[in-house]
Formats: C-alpha cells, sequence, structure tokens
C-alpha cells in the first residue's frame, strides 16, 4: 500500500494495513538518529522547512511536511539571533545521557511597546522563495506520501512572539481592540501561506495554537471562543473552498477538551498531538471518533524517554486497540522526539508501529 493511500484509509475511519505515523525529531536527535542508521549528516528542521526527508523516508514514514510559518524561526542558529519578524532569540544549551542540545527562547518583542503595533509590517507570505521547499516536496513526493503544508503558530502563538505572552494575555481581556489588532497580523500571514499551499496541490493543511496547559486550558473557553473561533472558522471555510477534499489538522498541546466540540462544528478533521497525560485518547475516541481523526497519542512526557522499551510496546498497541480502532489515527509522538530518548525507546516505537525488525 502507497504512503498515501494509508493516510487516506486511516482519515476515512477505515482500517489501513497498518497504522499510518509520522515522528518528528530536534536536530540533535535527527542527527543521532542519521549516525545510527549510517546516513550522512544534515540539517534538520523539525517544522519541515528545508528538508530531504530521507530520514522520514528511511523510517517507513507516511506523511511529508512542507512548512511556511513562523514556526520556522525556531531552531535557526545556534546563537542569538532575530527573525525576520523581529522577535529576538537566545540559544540555551542542555545535557543529557546522550549528548548535548540546544533550544532556543524568547528575548525580544517587536509589539511590546503599544506604539510599535500600527506601524508594524509583516513579512511578505507571499514571495516566492517561500515556496520553493513546497514545490520541489510535491514535484518529488506527491505520488507516493501525504504532504502536508504546515503554518503551525498560527494566530496566537505568533501574535504573543510579537507582543509578548504577559502581554498579550492581559491585552485579550483589558484591551481586546488592541489584542485583536496584533492577532490579525499572525491570522492573516498564515491564511495566505496556506491558501498558497493549497492551490499548490497539498493533501493537509496544519495549523495550531497551543491553548492548553497541563490540567485546563489557558484562556477560557468563553473567551477563546470571543476571540479566536470566528477567525479559525474563517480560515477552515477558504482553504475548503479552495479544496473540499482538503484535510484540515490543528495542533495545541494541553487539555483543550471544552473546546474539541467546536472544532469539530467549523470543519476540523484531524486533531494533534492528544497528549494522553492531558486527555484520555480513548475516551476522546468514544466521545468524537465518529466526528474527527487523530494525530500523536504517543507520551513524549514519560514513557518514550523515560519509560522501557516494553512500556513503549505496550503503550502503542494500547493506542492502536483504542484511539486507533477502525481507522481514524495518525500514530506518533506528542511532540519532536527529544535528544534524551534512548534509541532503544525510539526503535521499540518504531517496531510496534510497522511491525518490523528493529533498525
Amino acid at each position: 500500500m502507497k504512503h498515501r493511500e494509508r493516510v487516506l484509509m486511516a482519515l476515512d475511519h477505515q482500517q489501513p494495513d497498518r497504522c499510518p505515523m509520522q515522528i518528528s525529531f530536534t536536530p540533535e536527535f535527527a542527527l543521532r538518529l542519521r549516525q545510527h542508521l549510517g546516513l550522512a549528516a544534515a540539517g534538520h528542521n523539525p517544522h519541515g522547512g528545508g528538508n530531504t526527508y530521507q530520514l522520514e523516508r528511511e523510517l517507513g514514514q507516511d506523511l511529508l511536511l512542507t512548512s511556511v510559518c513562523w514556526a520556522n524561526s525556531y531552531y535557526q542558529s545556534d546563537r542569538d539571533y532575530v527573525d525576520e519578524w523581529g522577535v529576538g532569540w537566545k540559544v540555551i544549551g542542555y545535557e543529557t545521557p546522550f549528548g548535548q542540545g540546544h533550544y532556543t527562547e524568547m528575548t525580544g518583542h517587536p509589539l511590546a511597546d503599544d506604539n510599535a503595533i500600527h506601524a508594524y509590517h509583516a513579512p511578505d507570505p507571499l514571495r516566492p522563495g517561500l515556496y520553493q521547499d513546497a514545490a520541489w516536496t510535491l514535484r518529488e513526493f506527491k505520488e507516493e506520501y501525504w504532504i502536508v503544508g504546515v503554518t503551525v503558530t498560527t494566530i496566537f502563538e505568533t501574535a504573543w512572539a510579537l507582543r509578548g505572552y504577559e502581554q498579550l494575555l492581559t491585552d485579550l481581556v483589558a484591551a481586546p481592540d488592541t489584542a485583536e489588532a496584533i492577532l490579525e497580523i499572525p491570522f492573516r500571514y498564515h491564511l495566505a501561506a496556506a491558501r498558497r499551499l493549497v492551490e499548490m496541490g497539498v493533501d493537509m493543511i496544519w495549523v495550531g495554537d497551543d491553548v492548553g496547559g497541563q490540567t485546563g486550558m489557558i484562556i477560557s473557553p468563553a473567551l477563546w471562543r470571543r476571540m479566536f473561533k470566528p477567525k479559525w472558522a474563517e480560515f477552515f471555510a477558504t482553504l475548503k473552498n479552495l479544496n473540499p477534499d482538503l484535510k484540515i489538522a490543528y495542533h495545541s498541546d494541553g487539555a483543550i477538551e471544552p473546546i474539541i466540540p467546536d472544532f469539530i462544528e467549523i470543519g476540523l478533521d484531524v486533531l494533534n498531538p492528544v497528549q494522553p497525560l492531558c486527555m484520555d485518547p480513548a475516551r476522546l475516541k468514544k466521545a468524537y471518533g465518529n466526528r474527527l481523526c487523530f494525530w500523536g497519542s504517543i507520551d513524549e512526557q514519560q514513557t518514550l524517554p523515560f519509560g522501557t522499551p516494553q512500556e513503549v510496546e505496550r503503550e502503542v498497541q494500547t493506542r492502536l486497540e483504542t484511539i486507533g480502532k477502525e481507522g481514524g489515527l495518525i500514530i506518533g509522538p506528542t511532540h519532536h522526539v527529544q535528544l534524551d530518548t534512548p534509541l532503544e525507546n525510539f526503535q521499540a516505537m518504531l517496531r510496534a508501529i510497522t511491525r518490523k525488525p528493529t533498525i
């Protein structure tokens, strides 16, 4: 079965030959995995920008990601920098039993000052260079793989990067007109990018913003419905008017069950990443599985980095027998695989999904 056929069956709530999978990695884990597989070193952006997909294809993944979004600003450098949106970043190192890695934290927000908001100009979302990777990916792999156009950090996350996290949360309540002006900037940018990717022929658009914490939402459902739901409704309708067969996936970490029915109402097809320590995947399947598909569900907080290979295999099997029963699941970790993950655990996950010998 072709990779794209496998995904299509699952999204049609049918049981394919095996559950389709998608796995992303931090750059450091990707390098470690390449070394293990004897592949040449190559740069790796987990959001899908500029990838060769050699690693994804070697592992037998079913989806390939091509990204045009502010999230591509992550992992840009091993030194401090300012991205094209004007957001400042610093590099933070960390140690694991398997080597040293780094991540980036924001240090500057170009719209922190109210006076900067109306004079701000976002990058041009339609400049041709942004879509060279997508054009290459579609040309080379469309026949075999399910191609996902990525425009994550779509509204809220880019907006708070521009404004500052605490200040934007304050604005949403105390200065909604100011918040609306800031939200509009990434909303229009990512909608334009998503439109272009749909016109080019991607199979799915993956959007998202983290609005959930470990035990509940970080924005009240009522506030989310007032400030964000209309934007998502417009976003989804615009894309599906371009291509009624398009699938749309939404990402949010954390516990966001109160707004899942709202997303179904406005046309969402796939929910990602379904963190099992925040929401019970089996219960979500029972509640929404006839109207929604799921993507993720393998625990990246405890099981994959800190469990045993046997525990990893058991968790995969549990997901396949519950949230993956009768289709409706793209299985994979709930975040990029981190450098602290033992290769034995990664291999156990892959083996349990593909039913093939260890890589």
